[in-house]
């Protein structure tokens, strides 16, 4: 698609096209478009998602000094290098090359272990201390079956009583389905707008930022989630063999409640039986 094909009649018919039927999954999406879409921005864009600090903090009060954290989807390593440089052992997993190559750059110490590889299928035995999934990442997997092996791969390869920190948000039960079109951000040689699809029947979105710029001409952002309500993760955690430890509304341990617009969940594995 060129700059010169979106037209104000086209974005008029986006606006309007809440009644049809929405198309599932988005073709051509996969394991590495969110990545690849998003690794040159991700850092600039989204710099005041998961408070690092309270995260690094949070993670050191779950495992001993020295202790093995894997981190699922590790991205541009904005929250893995950090916990690195506070004395926590880290391994960090993504498909995106892109985003890994980020994380190399910002990693100086190289102090991470990366995997470039599938965050259900290829995670490394372990047995590690904590695994970590930050900002809503457990819902790019995008079938439940999935999202349920996740849980199953982690329990895997964690230690006995090992942690499992979920951060994700919460859904809206109100939410409509249709398409959407807004304005993300706007200057004087750029505009970045964000086109959506709601399908909340199958507990699906997807959209494109597409970026406009007097620079770089145009650049398309894809991204594409299957959410779930904290107590369908719940249930998906129980049946891989995980207990409710403790749930809070953000990483700053904020108390979690029928408001709250995000959680931050830590299950447990069972430990295993002392002496005796």
């Amino acid at each position: 698609m060129s700059a010169g094909s979106v037209t104000r009649t086209t974005l008029s018919e986006a606006l309007c096209e809440a009644d049809r039927p929405i198309l599932q999954p988005m073709r051509g999406y996969d394991d590495r478009s969110y990545g690849n879409g998003f690794a040159d921005v991700y850092d600039d864009w989204y710099f005041d998602v998961t408070d690092v600090d309270a995260t690094v903090s949070r993670v050191l009060d779950l495992v001993d000094p020295g202790g093995k954290v894997l981190e699922l989807g590790v991205g541009t390593g904005r929250l893995a290098v950090p916990m690195t440089q506070a004395g926590i052992r880290v391994t960090g997993i993504d498909s995106s090359e892109a985003m890994l190559d980020v994380l190399a750059e910002r990693d100086t110490a190289h102090e991470v272990e990366t995997i470039r590889g599938d965050m259900v299928d290829d995670l490394p035995d372990g047995p590690f201390d904590a695994v970590l999934i930050a900002y809503n990442t457990i819902f790019n997997l995008l079938e439940e079956e999935t999202q349920q092996r996740c849980f199953a791969a982690v329990a895997r390869v964690l230690r006995p009583g090992g942690a499992f920190v979920v951060e994700a948000f919460v859904p809206d039960s109100e939410v409509a389905p249709g398409s959407d079109v807004t304005v993300r951000s706007m200057t004087v040689d750029q505009v970045v707008l964000s086109v959506s699809e709601q399908q909340p029947g199958e507990q699906r979105a997807s959209g494109q930022f597409i970026q406009f710029s007097e620079a770089g001409g145009v650049r398309l952002r894809p991204w594409s989630i299957r959410w779930a309500s904290p107590e369908q993760l719940d249930a998906m955690a129980a049946t891989a063999g995980f207990t409710v430890e403790t749930r809070t509304g953000d990483m700053m341990g904020s108390d979690f409640n029928d408001a709250s617009a995000q959680h931050v969940t830590i299950y447990r594995t069972e430990p295993t039986d002392g002496p005796g």
